[in-house]
């Protein structure tokens, strides 16, 4: 049962490595993108559903026992994240069959893929802190190489500012972890958690934890540190832009719950007040840059940044119910955010532009995709009874309870503000006459083929989104375990370190 929890991270790395012996042939190369994210889903619906029935379930790498030995672990919270893995990873790989032509197969875009799903799942299920960094970066190399593949000049601009500013946020986080590791002796979460709640010098400790805040900041796009989404969210080939807004940022999320409630739990009062200024300032920031906006992917990009908000406006509030809402958030924005792309894909494979101005007349033309994005666009801003209804009902309700007035406002009013932004687009693209002249032509840059495989991931996302919001209970149940968990700290320690280790180690210091 223990080898299941490493099978997210071993699967893609086997597939990347078979498509890379089989670079020559794409057929094949495509066939192991289906089948295998199709896999590394079944795998993951398992883990969720073993680590459901257990509570944690915990690989100790080597058959070496923590602390001294490297383990994955997986708890709800990290279940619930490798399986939107695997959910947007097969709407990837399906929707690639149309959106990736011979050119960027070349390149390796398979290998790379399958290199950034094993790097995001390492990310949520290790639990060795140096080993989330050396996750992160290899996330980092895979996703810098998908950014740039093709080779275009506004591709080029846009990696520039993504890997600078990603590589100053592994900087801070290896200097973090150098100081907490000089601190405690120890770079097992669980063990940093025991040894760091014995730690006198208070102050040494929050100076650490803001360190990791803006590490995890940046790879979360959060303000201040927003600004390298949108310049470059926008510029890869549409397959990539979706995967990307679907889990790389909530990886920074996930790391900020992690540390946030795991180890740095001793000065709360401080650490998650800061917390909550970043939450309605990357909301703010977030939602007004999407409204100055008027094409179609740098809208959504900003749109990325507000909903990061309501995910730390969650975490900021600390409560059982703000953690459930901020757990179920990020639920709902991965498959709502990831569909939204797909579709401006498919728009500009119909339409040949990504420019509002530029576009128009789609709902007389293909009235489906118009409702299918209304779907996903009015989830996004809360409408019910679609999953962001529910999702910001339970972080306001949350707020509202703790009396955060100005958080709650905030969050209310970044969502009107976003339905502004989704009806624009609607006006835009959909309602309005196409302009004349037109767009680029048609299909301009669409790889050699049918488009027929663009239709079944976004069908199947907005279906999705409509039964999480007409049959939410599950979710919510899960993200109300997952919350539980999160904030009885000791059933993580004592699954990964074992009652006897926490036992004698307090008897030690005693």
């Amino acid at each position: 049962m223990d080898a299941l929890v490493a099978l997210p991270v071993i699967l893609p790395l086997l597939i990347g490595a078979l498509s890379l012996a089989l670079w020559r042939s794409h057929a094949a190369q495509k066939l192991l993108g289906v089948f295998g994210t199709l896999a590394l889903l079944a795998v993951s619906v398992h883990l969720l559903f073993e680590t459901w029935e257990h509570d944690h379930l915990v690989m100790h790498m080597g058959s070496w026992q923590a602390p001294f030995g490297i383990v994955l672990v997986s708890d709800m919270l990290s279940a619930i994240m490798v399986v939107l893995t695997g959910i947007i990873g097969l709407a990837t790989a399906i929707y690639s069959l149309s959106d990736i032509g011979s050119r960027h197969e070349r390149f390796g875009y398979y290998p790379l893929f399958h290199l950034l799903l094993a790097g995001v799942n390492g990310a949520f299920l290790t639990g060795d802190i140096f080993n989330l960094y050396v996750w992160f970066e290899v996330m980092l190399v895979a996703s810098f190489a998908l950014l740039i593949l093709g080779g275009e000049r506004a591709q080029m601009e846009g990696a520039i500012k993504y890997v600078t500013l990603n590589l100053v946020s592994s900087m801070l986080f290896l200097t973090a972890i150098g100081l907490l590791y000089g601190l405690t002796g120890t770079l097992n979460m669980a063990d940093i958690a025991v040894r760091l709640a014995e730690v006198e010098d208070t102050g040494l400790v929050t100076v650490i934890a803001m360190l990791f805040m803006v590490s995890f900041g940046i790879k979360a796009a959060a303000f201040p540190f927003f600004f390298w989404l949108p310049a470059s969210y926008h510029t890869p080939k549409v397959a990539v832009s979706a995967l990307f807004a679907g889990m790389l940022t909530k990886v920074g999320v996930y790391a900020l719950f992690r540390v946030f409630t795991l180890i740095f739990n001793q000065d709360v009062n401080y650490t998650h007040e800061i917390l909550l200024w970043i939450a309605m300032l990357t909301m703010l920031t977030g939602v007004l840059g999407a409204a100055a906006q008027f094409e179609f992917r740098r809208i959504l990009s900003f749109h990325i940044i507000s909903q990061i908000g309501y995910m730390i406006l969650g975490l900021a509030l600390f409560t059982p119910l703000a953690i459930v809402g901020g757990v179920f958030y990020i639920m709902h924005h991965i498959i709502v955010k990831a569909n939204l792309f797909l579709i401006s894909g498919l728009t500009y494979q119909l339409k040949g532009s990504h420019e509002l101005k530029e576009l128009g007349g789609l709902y007389r033309s293909h009235p489906m995709l118009g409702v299918l994005f209304m779907v996903p666009a009015l989830s996004l801003a809360g409408l019910p009874p679609l999953s962001g209804f529910f999702a910001k009902f339970i972080i306001i309700r949350a707020g509202i309870e703790v009396e955060a007035w100005l958080a709650v406002t905030v969050a209310l009013v970044v969502g009107l503000l976003t339905l502004y932004s989704m009806v624009k687009i609607w006006n835009e693209v959909f309602w309005k006459a196409q302009p004349e002249p037109a767009g680029r032509a048609a299909g301009s840059g669409a790889p050699a083929g049918s488009l027929f495989w663009m239709w079944p991931p976004i069908v199947g996302l907005a279906l999705m989104t409509v039964m999480i919001g007409l049959y939410g209970q599950p979710i919510f149940e899960m993200a109300e375990l997952s919350a539980e968990q999160l904030l009885d700290t000791s059933r993580y320690i004592d699954a990964v370190l074992g009652a006897d280790y926490v036992e004698s180690l307090q008897e030690m210091r005693r």
